[in-house]
C-alpha cells in the first residue's frame, strides 16, 4: 500500500468502503466481495481496504478491541509490540517521572498508543511515510493525543523533557537478524542514547555482555512467550538485571545472593523463559525457598507448594527410571498411554523417546528427564 492509497484510505469514501467489508466478511467470499466492490470503487482502493480488514482481525490478539478501527501493514503489524507490553513499559515510565516520550522509529504507533493512554505527551518519529501517516492515523482514531513526523530518527533533536523511545528494526535483507550488529538504527547510535533519559527494546536474545555499563536489562514474557529485552537508561535503571512477567507483572531483579545445589524435593519449578533468560533462576530458587538441583539446570526445587506466575509447578509423584526400556515398563504398569516428556540438560528428543516406546494404555502422565547434581534422572509429575 502507498501513501496515495493510505491516504484515499482515510477519506469518507474510503471509511464507507471499509464499513462494507467488515460488514460482508463472512458473508461473501473476498473474490465476489472485491469483484463487485471493484464495480463501484478503484481497485488499488479494494484491495487495500480487503487487506486492512484481514490485517486487523489478525491484530486482535497484540491490540485487542481497538484493532477494529486501527490501520496496518502487513510487515508493521508483525513487528508491533503487543499491547499488554507497551503499557508495562509506558506504566513504568510514567512511574519514573517522565512526561513526555519521543518514540524514536514508532512503527504504526503502538507504543505510542500506550505511552499517551499512560498520560504522557508522545512525539513519533518515523522514515518510512506510510508508517508515520498510519501511526498519525492511529493516534486520531483512539483519540489519543500526539503527532508523528515522518524524517530519519538520527536527525532528531530531542527536547529537554523528552524520554527517547527507541525499537532498532531487527531484519535486513535476509530476514530477521540477531545482532546486534545489524540493528538499524545502529547500535552505537542506540548506546550513545542509553547513555542518558532513553529505553531501547531489543531482541530477546540479547546476551548479557551487550548490555552497557550503567543500563538495567529487563527481560519480558507475555502469557509465556519471552517477547522482548527492554534497556532502561541510567537514569531509571534500578538494577542490573530483571525478569518480568505479564500479565501478572511479577518480577525479580539480580541480587547475586548464592543458593545451595542439592538433591531434588517433593516439588520441582520450570521457571519462566524470562526468568531463565535474565539469568535470574537461583533468585527465583530463594523466593521460593528452594534450591537448585543442578548448578547448570534452569529447575528449582522445594519442599512445599509455592504456586508463582514466575514458574510451573509440579508434584513430584515418583521416581522413574532413566534408561528407555525400564521406563516403559515402568509406564506400562501405570497403563500409561499418552506421554508428554519435559526435558531439559539431557541429550534426547521427547517426541522420539515417546515413538519408541510405543506406549498403549487410557492414562496420561508427565515425565520430567533432567540432570540432578549431574546425573540424568526422570520424575513423574503432576501440574501444580
Amino acid at each position: 500500500m502507498d501513501l496515495e492509497t493510505f491516504e484515499q484510505l482515510l477519506s469518507p469514501a474510503g471509511q464507507l468502503l471499509l464499513a462494507e467489508i467488515s460488514a460482508r466478511a463472512g458473508v461473501e467470499s473476498d473474490l465476489a466481495l472485491g469483484t463487485r466492490l471493484r464495480k463501484t470503487y478503484v481497485p488499488g482502493l479494494v484491495a487495500a481496504a480487503v487487506t486492512q480488514n484481514h490485517l486487523r482481525s489478525k491484530a486482535v490478539a497484540k491490540f485487542g478491541d481497538d484493532a477494529a478501527s486501527m490501520y496496518f501493514t502487513h510487515d508493521a503489524l508483525e513487528q508491533s509490540t503487543r499491547m499488554s507490553v507497551a503499557d508495562h513499559r509506558a506504566t513504568r515510565l510514567a512511574a519514573h517521572g517522565a512526561t513526555e516520550v519521543v518514540d524514536l522509529g514508532c512503527g504504526i504507533g503502538g507504543d505510542l498508543i500506550a505511552l499517551a493512554r499512560a498520560g504522557l505527551r508522545v512525539r513519533g518519529v518515523e522514515l518510512a511515510p506510510v508508517r508515520a501517516a498510519i501511526a498519525e492515523a492511529n493516534l486520531r482514531a483512539l483519540e489519543l493525543v500526539g503527532h508523528v513526523v515522518c524524517e530519519d530518527v538520527r536527525e532528531t533533536t530531542i527536547g529537554p523533557e523528552e524520554v527517547a523511545f527507541v525499537d532498532p528494526a531487527r531484519r535486513d535483507g535476509r530476514g530477521r537478524t540477531f545482532s546486534t550488529a545489524d540493528l538499524q538504527p545502529p547500535w552505537d547510535w542506540v548506546r550513545h542514547l542509553l547513555a542518558g533519559r532513553a529505553v531501547a527494546k531489543l531482541m530477546p536474545g540479547l546476551a548479557h555482555d551487550a548490555v552497557p555499563h550503567g543500563v538495567e536489562a529487563e527481560w519480558v514474557s507475555d502469557r509465556g512467550s519471552l517477547v522482548e529485552a527492554c534497556l532502561w537508561g541510567a537514569p531509571f535503571a534500578s538494577a542490573t538485571r530483571r525478569a518480568t512477567v505479564l500479565p501478572s507483572g511479577s518480577g525479580l531483579v539480580a541480587t547475586g545472593e548464592p543458593v545451595a545445589v542439592a538433591d531434588v524435593g517433593p516439588y520441582l519449578y520450570e521457571p519462566d523463559d524470562a526468568v531463565i533468560r535474565s539469568g535470574l533462576v537461583s533468585e527465583l530458587a530463594a523466593t521460593l525457598g528452594g534450591w537448585l538441583p543442578d548448578a547448570h539446570i534452569a529447575y528449582v526445587a522445594s519442599e512445599g507448594a509455592h504456586p508463582t506466575p514466575l514458574a510451573r509447578g509440579f508434584r513430584i509423584i515418583d521416581e522413574l527410571p532413566f534408561r528407555e526400556k525400564p521406563l516403559k515398563a515402568a509406564l506400562q504398569v501405570r497403563r500409561v498411554g499418552t506421554l508428554t516428556i519435559k526435558k531439559r540438560g539431557v541429550d534426547i528428543v521427547p517426541e522420539e523417546v515417546i515413538r519408541r516406546l510405543k506406549l498403549k494404555g487410557p492414562n496420561s502422565a508427565t515425565v520430567i528427564m533432567t540432570r540432578v547434581l549431574g546425573d540424568g534422572r526422570a520424575f513423574l509429575v503432576e501440574r501444580l
